[in-house]
């Protein structure tokens, strides 16, 4: 019998002779011999999951490639020398990763590490340094050394100023032209120079006019046939010498021979060599044509007469200012002529066509002259109060947008030196305010100076940690 047949059969007696005694002892026989213990093998611990591929792509949790395969876990006794900086333990003091943003400031977050267009890694952001948005952490003593100062965003009705330049012009719709609709001779002129001021009904000349005579003897004439009818005339013959007298007066007041002269021809019954010719409207001479002596014809135009108590300001406005300009709109008017006064109209037209050279449009303002300061051709300067909406918006200081000229952002005040850059979508610009259309709540405040300063300082930060070592 070898020596391993003799140690099993030595254990079997010794078996059975225990068991002999178990039972002889106790009547019973005995219980089965306990289970082996297994020892359990040590867990493991997976630091982050990697690329199946072998990219620098890494998780923090599991998840699968392009291609649907898993990523690849790491464990703690594995590899820690290969472990990314991105993904690897925070440092002391530090609480769990909850985001990565990018390395140079932009707002672009990621939940898993990645690197940006230029191969820099992403910077993980830990529990305890944001609470649960990207933003950026000065410390107080340098937000009191780059004075910073912030504003809270407000509802405003925005009212914007737009500058123009333009000239006075007389108002078109109180300017006359005195024209006869009659030839004749200037006997005697009475307002002989331009710049005169005249009253309506004031006489400006005395003229004769031989078809002038001969219609008031017409006139006359009918009339005095007309009472020389004997009282048992027929009706037509009655009829006939009354539309004589109706014709020939009818021909003087086509001529506009004022109703005093008329009347006056009707109770003297004598026919007047000259008529003197009255100003038809009050107002200032701005053109004399005619002389004393002088044969004139129908409808020659021997003085034109406006009345300046009321100007036109014609400004020319900027091609992209016209969107916010307005009928009934306040316009305050400056002159070099006037240094010191200012004069304030209202916008009453928007000319409808448009300079291809200059790229500005025409707008009429009406200024009120009652001293008579304001002269036509004065050249000055006018700004007009604009609003773009009937209603407010919200509103900022406009130094307090960052515009890349991609992307507009503001930095928001989140306390304790904490300010979060945000992305907004503005609107029109107003007198140092802009309105803010979409990415902002009335109330939320943003920092409108040394903002530039905390952007700066931001990116920079952000780029030295991109190129710590891993």
């Amino acid at each position: 019998m070898s020596a391993a047949g003799k140690g099993l059969a030595a254990a079997g007696i010794a078996l059975a002779l225990g068991a002999g005694y178990w039972l002889g002892a106790t009547g019973r026989p005995p219980p089965p011999p306990p289970p082996a213990v297994q020892t359990a093998a040590p867990a493991r611990t997976v630091i982050y999951y990697k690329d199946p591929g072998g990219k620098a792509e890494f998780s923090p949790d599991p998840k699968k490639d392009g291609q649907g395969r898993d990523f690849l876990p790491v464990y703690a006794d594995e590899e820690p020398q290969a472990m990314p900086a991105a993904v690897a333990e925070p440092p002391k003091g530090k609480g769990r990763i909850l985001y990565y943003r990018n390395p140079m400031g932009l707002a672009d977050t990621s939940p898993v590490p990645k690197k940006d267009s230029m191969g820099m890694d992403y910077v993980p952001v830990f529990e305890g340094d944001d609470d649960g948005g990207p933003s950026v952490r000065v410390s107080i003593d340098k937000v009191q050394k780059l004075g910073v100062r912030t504003e809270a965003a407000q509802l405003r009705l925005l009212t914007r100023t737009v500058r123009a330049v333009g000239t006075m012009q007389v108002d078109e719709r109180l300017q006359v032209v005195v024209a006869p609709k009659f030839e004749g001779y200037v006997e005697r002129l009475r307002v002989s120079a331009t710049g005169d001021a005249v009253r309506k009904g004031d006489i400006l000349m005395d003229i004769y006019s031989p078809d002038l005579v001969l219609a008031q003897e017409e006139y006359l004439a009918a009339k005095k046939a007309l009472d020389a009818l004997p009282a048992d005339a027929g009706g037509d013959a009655r009829e006939a010498a009354r539309d004589l007298v109706t014709g020939a007066l009818s021909r003087l007041r086509n001529w506009d021979i004022p109703q005093g002269d008329l009347d006056r021809l009707k109770r003297s019954g004598v026919a007047s060599r000259t008529l003197a010719l009255a100003s038809p409207a009050t107002g200032t001479v701005l053109e004399k044509t005619v002389l004393q002596g002088q044969r004139i014809m129908p409808g020659e135009p021997l003085y034109r007469i406006a009345d300046l108590s009321s100007l036109w300001l014609i400004a020319d406005v900027s091609e992209q200012d016209l969107a916010v300009i307005r009928l009934g709109q306040t316009a305050r008017a400056t002159f070099n002529a006037l240094p010191e006064t200012t004069f304030t109209g209202k916008v009453t037209f928007i000319y409808p066509t448009l300079s291809a050279e200059t790229r500005t449009a025409k707008v009429r303002i009406e200024l009120p002259n009652p001293e008579g300061k304001l002269k036509p051709a004065f050249y000055g300067t006018v700004d007009i109060a604009t609003t773009g909406d009937a209603h407010e918006v919200v509103a900022i200081p406009d130094s307090a947008l960052l515009d890349s000229g991609t992307r507009k952002v503001v930095l928001v005040e989140r306390g304790e030196g904490r300010y979060e850059p945000r992305e907004v979508k503005t609107g029109m610009r107003a007198d140092g305010w802009i309105a803010v259309l979409e990415g902002l709540s009335a109330g939320e405040r943003v920092v409108v100076s040394a903002n530039f300063l905390i952007d700066a300082e931001s990116n920079l930060r952000a780029a030295l940690q991109s190129f710590q070592p891993h």
